[in-house]
């Protein structure tokens, strides 16, 4: 059996398959960027954005498509599709219009005659999540373009359609050959690339499993490393909050993408003043949301991206209810051919429950009470994740107090959690280390060169 699949989730179908690349190919591939590297590190930084505007434009010109397949590899309903996609394209257009700013040479203070310049370091390594399958590729490869790096990526093995893809638009574009090469390949042929000499950095998005692994393989070989490993994100609420609208940004928050997302909100902590309204409001959203055909335009949420995702979440939801946690909304595994998971709701979930602790994949979402500030920051910070969070109040010198004491990378106040091109992403804990985008993304695989005299 291929390890690279289209494997419909709304169905269990298999659709497509792609062999993975041999050994020799993949050393190919690693020569070959080399070489492009000692080219493309002379292009002019206008040539580059030039591209990366191209880029854009064809991700525009070809939303619609690309938004099919995402959903028939991932069950993205398609209109999160088309919208993961405007932002790919403002990622890529972000990247060629401040990338020249980004990498200006920088003087140092109290010192005469010293700079430091940004260079780029070489051939590097992406790992990417089905989750979010252009999105996570993007965030990687614009930076890393605009600096003059050439780019590797291994994409999930449920969405080699979309590796493909992508793989064609950059080409499209006119993008140099060599600059960047997809790869199928195994868990053993990216141990061999990490420490590959020509392999100067690994950038992994995925879960915490993959993210050691990766991390021993480039510390060993003294590479560079940036994980994202997902999170557990809390979603405050303080008594003077706007309920409708958190509540509404809760939903999005939590059931977007099927709840398949590294910072959605898994964790909904509530004051106890509105608990009980909250919850009320909550309840009924859940209970009309009903899991539908990703490929419809009104469809909200669409099935789980595979089989073994939605028995992984219907164990953690079971082991919680068995252990006592109160259903609010009964979910869980339907009874039908693909990877469907009815929304849940769930309370009064404790430390000695597997759900506590653990990243809730899906659309189960939980809720707490919590009697005060001190309370909430407490039960926020009770995990051994670490990525974004939110704060919902109408008072905003308490948000930001609230923020300080959150050991999280990320917070957002009055929104559902979300990203965007200018947005540094990344968290802290075992949320790994390290920052996409923004002009924290040019600073990641670079070398920070000094120049004096």
């Amino acid at each position: 059996m291929s390890l690279y699949q289209v494997t419909n989730p709304a169905t269990g179908e298999i659709e497509e398959s792609f062999a993975t690349h041999s050994d020799q190919a993949l050393q190919d591939f690693i020569s070959d960027s080399h070489q492009a590297f000692n080219s493309w590190r002379r292009t002019s930084i206008k040539d580059r954005a030039n591209i990366l505007n191209r880029v854009a434009n064809l991700y525009d010109e070809q939303r619609e498509t690309l938004a099919q397949m995402m959903a028939r590899e991932m069950g993205k309903p398609i209109t999160q599709g088309e919208g993961e996609l405007i932002l790919v394209s403002q990622i890529y257009r972000y990247y060629a219009k401040y990338a020249e700013q980004f990498l200006e040479a920088k003087a140092l203070p109290d010192t005469q005659n010293a700079v430091v310049k940004k260079e780029p370091i070489g051939v590097l390594l992406g790992i990417m999540p089905w989750n979010y399958p252009h999105y996570q590729a993007a965030r990687f490869i614009a930076p890393n373009f605009m600096l003059g790096n050439t780019v590797l990526l291994k994409h999930a093995p449920c969405c080699p359609k979309s590796a493909s893809m992508i793989a064609n638009l950059l080409e499209q574009a006119g993008l140099p050959m060599g600059v960047y090469h997809n790869i199928f390949a195994t868990n053993e042929q990216i141990k061999d690339i990490i420490q590959h000499d020509y392999v100067q950095g690994v950038s992994l998005t995925g879960s915490e499993r993959a993210g050691s692994a990766v991390a021993q393989i480039a510390g060993a070989a003294l590479k560079k490393v940036v994980l994202e490993l997902g999170g557990s994100d809390p979603f405050i609420v303080l008594a003077d909050a706007d309920i409708d609208q958190a509540v509404e940004c809760a939903f999005i928050g939590r059931f977007g993408n099927a709840g398949q997302a590294c910072n959605a909100a898994k964790r909904i902590i509530l004051h106890t003043d509105i608990y009980d309204k909250f919850v009320a409001k909550f309840i009924k959203k859940v209970e009309n949301l009903h899991p539908a055909d990703p490929l419809e335009r009104d469809t909200f949420l669409g099935p789980l991206s595979s089989i073994q995702a939605v028995d992984t979440l219907q164990k953690q939801y079971t082991d919680a209810v068995e252990q006592g946690a109160s259903v609010l909304v009964a979910g869980g595994k339907m009874s039908r051919a693909g990877a469907w998971f009815k929304p849940a709701l769930l309370a009064d979930v404790t430390p000695k429950m597997q759900a506590y602790h653990d990243e809730l994949f899906g659309p189960v979402s939980v809720v707490y009470r919590a009697a005060n500030i001190e309370e909430m920051v407490k039960i926020a910070n009770n995990t051994h994740f670490g990525l974004g969070a939110c704060i919902h109040s109408q008072d905003n010198e308490q948000a930001q107090v609230i923020a300080n004491q959150l050991d999280v990378g990320m917070v957002a106040v009055n929104q559902a959690p979300g990203s965007a091109a200018e947005l540094p992403f990344g968290g802290v804990k075992r949320s790994g280390f390290g920052r996409e985008l923004g002009p924290y993304g040019m600073n990641e695989f670079v070398n920070h060169k000094l120049y004096y005299r």
